[in-house]
């Protein structure tokens, strides 16, 4: 499904601190954050009629098969099956996570999602350069409040397995919600060449993405993952692995040690 969404739509969803953070202000005054925030605020209302951000979703049938998830799609002669390879913490104390375990071997389902902003957002405001920043770093901001929206609306109704739910926005921004989101590029799911699987599943260029050769996506301003609904489902890091899990998991992969190796170097 791929809804679309107005900037106001959004703006509430926004996490403030990450933009501070990113402007490297998360420090200074309260003040100074406000007053960046009030500037930024004006400048979204500005462009509300000329951008929109997008979201894609997909709701599978999937079922775990050790570390992997195996997620069916298609009916009769089109039916098939797509491994969604996971990785397992291998360092730290028990228990060693994997999002596998979130996920039943017998019969669960699987949200697969992408979120992105328009192309405008990288390429309008090369004129100006500060303004040029600014934009980049509120698309990055958009991408991920319309990946908290879009997920609220899937447990709620798509999906509706919290039908009940009534989190305001800053519990949301806290995961006081049931299930996870793990983002490809994120510490439970380093490996972003996931992304052409999920793009398989997907079609992602419906919302305008395009996938570079390592899998990163453009507009940079995007978030793509996984949504899980398991009640005990938590986020994880995954830390370093060792060269077995390496080998095993290119194996899964279906892809060469040595570019696995690339995708993975800062877990190794």
């Amino acid at each position: 499904m791929k809804i679309t969404y107005e900037i106001s739509q959004i703006v509430p969803y926004i996490n403030w601190v990450y933009f501070y953070y990113a402007w490297g202000i998360h420090s200074r005054p309260e003040a100074e954050q406000q007053k960046l925030r009030q500037e930024a605020e004006e400048a979204l209302q500005l462009i509300e009629d000329r951008y929109h951000t997008y979201a894609l979703f997909e709701l599978y049938e999937a079922c775990s098969d050790g570390d992997d998830i195996m997620v069916s799609r298609g009916v009769g002669s089109e039916a098939c099956s797509v491994r969604i390879p996971c990785l397992r913490q291998q360092q730290g104390n028990p228990p060693f996570y994997c999002l596998s375990d979130f996920i039943s071997p017998h019969s669960s389902k699987l949200g697969v999602f992408a979120t992105s902003v328009d192309h405008g957002f990288e390429n309008d405001f090369d004129a100006d350069p500060y303004q040029k920043m600014l934009m980049q770093l509120l698309a990055d901001r958009l991408a991920e409040a319309t990946a908290e929206r879009m997920h609220q609306e899937v447990r709620k109704h798509y999906w509706g397995y919290a039908p009940d739910e009534n989190l305001s926005i800053a519990e949301m921004q806290v995961e006081k919600f049931q299930g996870i989101r793990p983002a490809v590029g994120y510490p439970s799911l380093p490996d972003t060449s996931l992304n052409f699987v999920i793009d398989e599943l997907l079609d992602m260029k419906q919302i305008g993405i395009r996938l570079t050769e390592s899998g990163a996506m453009k507009p940079h301003a995007s978030v793509s993952g996984l949504m899980m609904a398991h009640p005990q489902a938590q986020y994880f890091s995954l830390g370093k692995i060792g060269e077995d899990q390496l080998h095993d998991y290119a194996r899964r992969r279906g892809l060469p040690v040595e570019v696995v190796r690339k995708f993975l170097a800062a877990n190794l």
